[in-house]
């Protein structure tokens, strides 16, 4: 258990957004992800996942970790009719409508509320993507329930401490649900062979290495300098603590750095991957809608979008 305790206090936690949504029209999207974790609570209605044959119930939430895809259902469909997540992002205004806390109490429709969170372990790791875990249901837990709540309904105020208070509720959110996977012996096997690498210093120099270098030269030859080993092995032991090779891992800490400059920043497409490694401009957007599933610029467009709407 001291394990965990350490793991958990490496956590660095961030809230990102969140909102109510009343379900205006069905949508069931094959290929549902996003760049943050995610996690729906569902207070009527229908909410799929998986291959449709998983399904929540009524005050359960749907976890979905940063950059997992899966197919995703609001509500009850009658014809079967799957789009891209990149279509349902570009059409999201036609099946949720952004509502507040106390109208859900009174809506007919279905209803959910979504959190996105950051949880990065030495602020530099995505903690659950990394463990390998699929999306999965959060079934008989009312006190997560609860946070989520307290965390939307705080997010709709306008008081004094609001950020520290969101700040302070997204780390009980977090530390719930490792809380939950350890107690239901969810994922045990993942929790214990992809956390291996809390314990190994030089790996953690890397990771920090990484970020901090992130536009420039990141090869073999110079991760292997930093960790103190030959660069013939340098990949090897990477991918044994880990279990990913160290350029997946480089590719995926420059994307979600892109994602970061995308969200926050108005440097164009070509600067942002740039900053981030990319020499090539095409080859960098190729790479960004494959591992996002649509292209950097819409993504600025629906960041906007989400930002409007909060």
């Amino acid at each position: 258990m001291e394990f965990y305790n350490k793991v958990i206090e490496s956590v660095g936690v961030r809230f990102l957004k969140g909102n109510n949504y009343k379900i205006t029209k069905p949508a069931n999207i094959a290929d549902y992800s996003d760049t943050e974790n995610t996690v729906i609570l569902l207070h009527q209605g229908v909410l799929k996942y998986s291959d449709e044959s998983e399904g929540v119930n009524e005050g359960e939430m749907l976890f979905i970790p940063a950059g997992r895809r899966t197919n995703v259902t609001f509500g009850s469909i009658t014809k079967k009719s799957e789009m891209s997540n990149e279509e349902f992002l570009d059409n999201k205004r036609k099946f949720l409508q952004t509502i507040s806390f106390r109208e859900i109490k009174a809506a007919e429709e279905d209803c959910i509320t979504v959190i996105n969170f950051d949880a990065k372990v030495f602020d530099v790791v995505n903690f659950f993507n990394s463990l390998g875990i699929p999306p999965f249901a959060i079934k008989f837990n009312d006190r997560i329930a609860s946070i989520i709540e307290d965390i939307v309904k705080e997010n709709e105020q306008n008081t004094p401490g609001k950020e520290r208070v969101i700040k302070l509720h997204t780390e009980l959110l977090v530390i719930e649900i490792v809380r939950h996977i350890l107690k239901n012996r969810l994922f045990v096997e993942e929790l214990s062979t992809n956390s291996t690498y809390f314990k190994d210093p030089r790996l953690i120099e890397m990771f920090n290495f990484i970020k901090k270098n992130i536009g420039g030269d990141l090869s073999n030859k110079v991760l292997a300098k930093v960790a103190n080993v030959s660069e013939d092995y340098v990949g090897q032991y990477f991918k044994m603590l880990t279990g990913i090779n160290p350029q997946d891992y480089i590719e995926y800490q420059r994307m979600e750095a892109a994602v970061e400059l995308l969200r926050t920043s108005k440097k164009s497409i070509r600067d942002i991957g740039k900053e981030v490694g990319y020499k090539d401009t095409a080859y960098f957007c190729r790479r960004f809608k494959m591992m996002y599933g649509l292209p950097a610029g819409k993504m600025r467009r629906r960041e906007s979008l989400i930002n409007v709407q909060g």
